[in-house]
């Protein structure tokens, strides 16, 4: 069983006003990351004491902050961005 996920109004928002060809390997990335039996072991954590911890996944300049619920297999991703900007909140 695959992990389903959701997109923030940010992240939503965010991803419309990249490019085109960024946005779409973010979405490939996200599909197979959903796909993995284990998708933690594919991202990397966010740095800090944030509770439920943050990780992001990387698309090439871009990155996509996102959390992960196991025992509901959610994958819900909180920001999309340039790496020089996301990280900013966390």
């Amino acid at each position: 069983m695959s992990y389903r996920v959701f997109f923030s109004a940010t992240a939503r928002r965010e991803i419309t006003r990249i490019p085109r060809d960024d946005a779409l390997r973010i979405g490939e990335a996200l599909v197979s990351l959903a796909g993995e039996t284990d998708p933690k072991r594919q991202v990397k954590r966010v740095q800090g004491g944030q509770n439920p911890p943050f990780y992001s996944l990387r698309v090439g300049e871009y990155r996509a902050i996102l959390t992960i619920v196991d025992d509901v297999m959610v994958i819900h991703v909180i920001e999309v961005g340039h790496r020089r900007t996301v990280y900013r909140k966390y």
